[in-house]
């Protein structure tokens, strides 16, 4: 009896922890303010930047689809369905996704991927020039080679009478 009670103590204990988990989540989506302001601000700018896009395109996408189903709805004030939709979503998603990358353990991630970002050694516009130069001339070489390499299997094989030109 005693280990049953245990049991169900731990499962009580398990399932508190977990639905206790989704709560500092949802109480992140409605602050205002910036995990570590100064710290990886680029990372989290082109981040945001980044998944707000994939918002906007997504709203716009369906914008144009309630357009073209041609329902006519209008709200109340007799803009169309077609645009308070797809303008509610953006800007929901764009709230969403500034909050997203403001997340603790999301900005940790972004500032250590800017901190990691800044020891690279990037190359100068010179050396970046003559590396593309050699990877372009490279690439032409080896087409050559297999172009060369295809032609003459072509030919002998239709020689040998195995393969048609």
């Amino acid at each position: 009896m005693r280990d049953t009670e245990q049991l169900r103590t731990k499962k009580m204990a398990k399932e508190k922890k977990n639905s206790a988990a989704a709560i500092p989540l949802v109480r992140e989506l409605f602050q205002l303010g910036m995990y570590k302001r100064s710290q990886g601000r680029i990372a989290r700018q082109v981040t945001f930047g980044a998944i707000w896009v994939l918002i906007a395109v997504g709203a716009w996408r369906l914008g144009e689809v309630l357009k073209s189903t041609g329902s006519g709805a209008e709200t109340a004030g007799g803009v169309p369905v077609s645009v308070v939709v797809p303008l509610a979503i953006g800007l929901i998603g764009g709230w969403i996704a500034y909050r997203l990358v403001n997340l603790p353990s999301f900005a940790d991630f972004l500032i250590a991927v800017e901190a990691e970002m800044n020891k690279v050694s990037w190359p100068t516009r010179a050396e970046l020039v003559r590396s593309s130069i050699v990877v372009i001339f490279s690439i032409l070489f080896l087409a050559a080679v297999l172009y060369g390499y295809d032609s003459f299997w072509a030919f002998l094989l239709g020689w040998l009478g195995v393969m048609k030109h």
